[in-house]
């Protein structure tokens, strides 16, 4: 038996060195990829691309090296233990995907997705959607290969949601989205049918965009960021990026007359910051150290943004904060004005600037435009018109510009098919992390409303951020919370929060 385990310990080691070392390469292109999307200069664009293209090619062929899988195939045979058993489960998951794909192909995915980004923020910037329509077609080109090689029984939606949401499938995604629909549209219209509305026009005055940069830093530092293992920049499109816990990445955007987006971006990549430098160190570079999905990642920005930060506890605290920060636009406005303008419920155009009500809307949008797109349905030329009549379905707004509309987000220049579903089932997640937290924090609100939030923190890195990917999204959920995913908490939670704001019965 000393012998067994003995070997046993000896080959696991040689196949956590093989992993650490494609993970490795790996975090080294999302840092040329940060970089290329804050502080690269213009013109290094096309370096970038083929910087990125090789090392994207260099991460795949340590993901693919075939002692991986002679290690991979006596590791299945040989190991019991947890922590180990979820190490092998993962890379599995990760080689059987990869072997698949040619590595000339993963190369051409890395140059175009670069290529794409710099044209989608040029296309979105001229609103001129024909420029990028040619890089729209070859990364769904490029992706549609992909879903091919890798395989799937249903469609090639599910090849791709596998790479961002582990274990769910389209028909799920589908069957969740369907049951959102009709109550969400239903609420939307017993908002709008109120007489009492808040008064939002008081978030488009006037913030001076170093006044912002000063309280959104103030507000990642509050809820537990840690500025000594991560930073805050400026990019197109808010995200969240970094190479482990000691390093991590937000970003955000200005607008000097509108509140919301840089505060409430800054809470929400914060909120993703939080996770990545909760997970385990001593696990860095393996599946134990990686988050369990983007839908699990989704969560805990969500639940940050908008469970804690657009709730009225948490500006009983720092309501004055801001009144300070923003004298001129705010000294006038009422606590109740504001928590208010903060949680109207209005259909909008852009979905990163949405309410929690409508903001699944969005998401269902692009799911099943994202589907027909990939099963050759929706040409790419049919695509702002597509964009705009489901807008006009489902939020009852039609975009003036395609800026507004089917250019507003980066997903697709970067080749992303199959991520925007996990937006929704984060906010799903969400609502039932935030009701198992208040249950084991019975005084939740008010820790909030004193700038407490190290108890909800410590539930969060208790409960989800130290399993790394110990469990997949669904046990995971079933095992915080006591339920498996459910639609019910979340809405129950914006009936609950918005109903009063706008005198209606929930």
């Amino acid at each position: 038996m000393g012998g067994l385990l003995g070997d046993m310990s000896t080959t696991y080691e040689t196949f956590i060195s093989l992993v650490k070392e494609a993970n490795l390469l790996a975090s080294v292109e999302s840092l040329l990829d940060w970089d290329s999307e804050t502080v690269m200069p213009e013109n290094g664009l096309s370096a970038r691309a083929e910087q990125l293209s090789m090392v994207a090619a260099l991460a795949h062929q340590k993901r693919t090296d075939p002692r991986i899988g002679e290690l991979l195939g006596t590791l299945e045979k040989m190991t019991g233990e947890e922590l180990a058993a979820a190490n092998v489960r993962e890379v599995r998951r990760t080689y059987d995907r990869a072997v698949k794909i040619p590595e000339e192909l993963v190369r051409r995915i890395a140059r175009a997705s670069t290529l794409g980004k710099d044209a989608w923020g040029k296309a979105r910037a001229s609103d001129d959607f024909p420029k990028f329509a040619p890089h729209l077609a070859e990364l769904l080109d490029l992706k549609r290969q992909v879903a091919d090689l890798i395989g799937h029984t249903g469609e090639r939606y599910d090849a791709l949601l596998d790479e961002f949401e582990p274990g769910m499938t389209t028909a799920e995604v589908g069957r969740i989205f369907d049951s959102l629909r009709k109550p969400l549209a239903d609420f939307v219209k017993a908002l709008a049918a109120s007489p009492k509305k808040p008064d939002a026009a008081i978030l488009h005055r006037r913030f001076p965009r170093a006044a912002q940069e000063k309280f959104g830093r103030r507000m990642a530092e509050v809820i537990g960021f840690d500025f000594a293992s991560g930073r805050l920049d400026v990019s197109k499109h808010p995200f969240c990026s970094g190479t482990s816990p000691g390093d991590v990445r937000l970003t955000t955007r200005y607008y000097e007359d509108f509140f919301s987006p840089s505060v409430f971006g800054v809470l929400h990549e914060a909120g993703h910051g939080l996770y990545e430098q909760g997970l385990p160190r001593e696990h860095m570079f393996t599946p134990m150290g990686q988050a369990t999905s983007l839908g699990i990642h989704e969560s805990q920005s969500r639940l940050w943004e908008n469970f804690v930060g657009r709730s009225r506890a948490f500006w009983e605290r720092f309501f004055p904060e801001a009144r300070e920060a923003f004298a001129e636009s705010l000294g006038d406005v009422s606590l109740d004005a504001f928590v208010s303008a903060i949680n109207t419920v209005e259909p909008s155009l852009i979905r990163v600037e949405a309410d929690e009500v409508t903001y699944n809307l969005h998401i269902i949008l692009r799911f099943e435009m994202e589907r027909a797109m990939l099963s050759g349905k929706l040409a790419v030329k049919d695509v702002p018109e597509a964009w705009n009549a489901k807008m006009k379905e489902l939020l009852g707004v039609t975009p003036p510009s395609n800026r507004e509309g089917c250019l507003q987000d980066i997903h697709w220049s970067m080749g992303a098919f199959g991520y925007f579903p996990t937006y929704a089932l984060g906010n799903l997640y969400a609502a039932q992390f935030f009701e198992a937290a208040g249950k084991a924090i019975p005084d939740l609100a008010h820790r909030i409303r004193r700038a407490e939030f190290a108890p909800l923190l410590d539930w969060l890195r208790e409960n989800i951020h130290r399993h790394g990917q110990r469990y997949r999204a669904a046990d995971l959920v079933q095992r915080v919370t006591g339920q498996p995913l459910s639609i019910d908490p979340f809405l129950q939670y914006i009936r609950g929060k918005f109903a009063p704001i706008y005198g209606i019965r929930a």
